[in-house]
């Protein structure tokens, strides 16, 4: 497949099913979101709302995410053993997705989309950690 620029809802779905494709076969992320995701079409297609509104400003996503409790409760579920290690995993698949498929602006703009949000995603996990801990 030729390498394109993101430019509507097509291309953003393409690159959400060919990233989680990935995360299902992978060693560490497989197991996480195998467990915890019940229901892939669905989860599919809010990530597609999700980053349809995040990389064309467009799509039924505007408002609706808030990724930061999903991902809180995520940890939980998994006995908080989601791991900085993680979030670089799923950065280099998003990126590696990304750059199997697509270049331009929308595409740098997903990878430092990504990347902010792994940051973040990770310190406040951290930070949830921290407040449920008995001292």
């Amino acid at each position: 497949m030729e390498r394109k620029a993101i430019e509507n809802r097509d291309d953003v779905s393409l690159l959400v099913r060919s990233f989680y494709a990935r995360i299902r076969v992978h060693e560490h992320l497989g197991p996480i979101f195998n467990e915890v995701v019940e229901d892939w079409e669905t989860h599919l297609e809010r990530l597609t709302d999700f980053w349809e509104m995040v990389l064309l400003n467009s799509g039924p996503g505007a408002g609706k995410f808030s990724p930061v409790p999903v991902h809180k409760e995520v940890d939980q579920k998994t006995g908080n053993k989601i791991e900085q290690l993680h979030f670089g995993n799923w950065l280099e698949l998003w990126f590696s997705t990304l750059d199997t498929y697509f270049y331009g602006k929308n595409a740098d703009y997903a990878k430092e989309h990504a990347r902010n949000m792994a940051h973040i995603l990770f310190f406040r996990i951290i930070e949830g950690r921290s407040k449920t801990m008995k001292f």
